[in-house]
């Protein structure tokens, strides 16, 4: 398991029931990298690689 495992696995035990838009999501991401500006990079990439899951230009 990765370390990051552990907040995965919490955000899923304790919010895993509830329903939230993606526009409440990216709000949510744009309020992290503001109070953390370090993650910037890697919420970015997060976000991007979220947004094209499904293109097939990808595959």
């Amino acid at each position: 398991m990765y370390f990051t495992d552990r907040g995965i696995e919490e955000l899923e035990n304790r919010r895993g029931e509830e329903e939230v838009s993606l526009g409440w999501v990216a709000e949510r991401l744009r309020e992290f990298v503001d109070l953390n500006p370090d993650f910037e990079v890697p919420v970015e990439r997060l976000a991007t690689w979220l947004a094209r899951l499904d293109d097939e230009d990808d595959e």
